[in-house]
């Protein structure tokens, strides 16, 4: 008798990331055998995911560690840290550890995978903890030498993910959610991001995992926590079912999207540019909106403007030095960095 559904979904879809990286690793480091690292911070999610780790490394020219965090938000954390490694330990997982990190009240760092406000923007605690969390897992993956570190994302999250960047007035930047593969070096994998929370949740049963649900995680204090327990099953009642699916499927659609138009920009910047190099303003006139403005943006970020303190505002403004223009002065941007147009030319400086 084989393994509960649940359980050989999970499985399979961890299957498919470590053959993912077991190929990418051998055109790179054949000598050696991958370390895979888990972000494991004892709920449903996470437990099930860091199980069907230790169950597919076995079968695998793969070694599988697991490291938990400890944000210090709550009290007793570090012991539960402590107890999560444990059962990472349990399960086979070398190695396992526990991290502390201070987190601080407000988030200035970009996030990972996903299109969250970063940079000089102070997005609140929510944002703070996993600016910290990232850093930590960061730095594990480099003491280590992990060539990747999976993360318990399900579909449901993907869904809240869409949400928040809809609500935001973001891009379809924004919309397009968490990438199944981010990061420096394609570190970061979701292999959870097809499947809901309830098969997850299954498969932990399944398999009898003790489990820990965050009281954060159903705390109405937490934007997320709001979106999930009360926005969602109001949009299933009003909509019907099928909503975490559809966003989800909004979320690979609209990545698609910007996927393509990132590319096109790529192309289209060489294009507008004089033999000295500088940005023509009746080219860049000629120029979809869309793809205009992912120029501009390549251009600000170029000489020196943060990324993730760059703002849709940011770009509107240089974007009516093109299409708008009265003769305005300079736009100041991000990271002491100028545009003005000068003599038929955009010229973007830092200052």
């Amino acid at each position: 008798m084989g393994p509960h559904p649940a359980v050989a979904a999970i499985r399979l879809a961890v299957r498919r990331v470590l053959h993912d990286v077991i190929t990418e690793h051998a055109t790179t480091e054949a000598e050696h055998t991958p370390l895979v690292l888990v972000a494991c911070s004892g709920g449903a999610d996470s437990m099930a995911l860091a199980s069907a780790l230790a169950f597919e490394a076995r079968k695998l020219p793969v070694r599988a560690g697991g490291i938990t965090v400890d944000h210090g938000l709550q009290d007793g954390s570090d012991l539960r840290a402590v107890e999560v490694a444990g059962r990472m330990t349990a399960l086979g997982l070398t190695p396992a550890e526990a991290v502390a990190v201070t987190v601080g009240h407000e988030s200035t760092a970009a996030a990972h995978g996903a299109s969250y406000a970063g940079g000089g923007r102070r997005v609140g605690p929510e944002a703070a903890a996993r600016d910290a969390r990232y850093a930590a897992l960061d730095a594990a993956a480099e003491r280590h030498g992990a060539a990747a570190v999976l993360l318990g994302h399900t579909r449901d999250d993907q869904a809240e993910t869409v949400l928040l960047g809809l609500a935001r007035g973001s891009g379809i930047r924004s919309l397009s959610g968490m990438a199944a593969v981010s990061g420096a070096a394609r570190r970061y994998r979701r292999p959870f991001l097809q499947l809901d929370r309830q098969t997850v949740r299954k498969a932990c049963i399944a398999q009898e995992l003790a489990v820990w649900d965050d009281p954060h995680n159903s705390d109405p204090a937490y934007t997320r926590s709001r979106l999930r327990h009360e926005g969602l099953p109001a949009l299933e009642k009003a909509l019907g079912k099928g909503v975490v699916e559809a966003l989800a499927r909004t979320a690979q659609l609209s990545r698609d999207d910007a996927d393509a138009l990132d590319t096109w920009a790529a192309d289209a910047e060489t294009a507008v540019r004089d033999a000295a190099g500088a940005l023509e303003c009746a080219k860049l006139f000629g120029l979809p909106p869309a793809v205009r403005r992912r120029v501009l943006r390549r251009a600000v970020i170029a000489e020196g403007a943060p990324a993730g303190s760059l703002f849709a505002r940011h770009i509107e403004e240089v974007d009516r030095l093109i299409t708008g223009w009265r003769g305005q002065g300079a736009i100041n941007l991000p990271g002491r960095v100028e545009a003005r147009r000068q003599g038929g030319r955009l010229v973007i400086r830092q200052g």
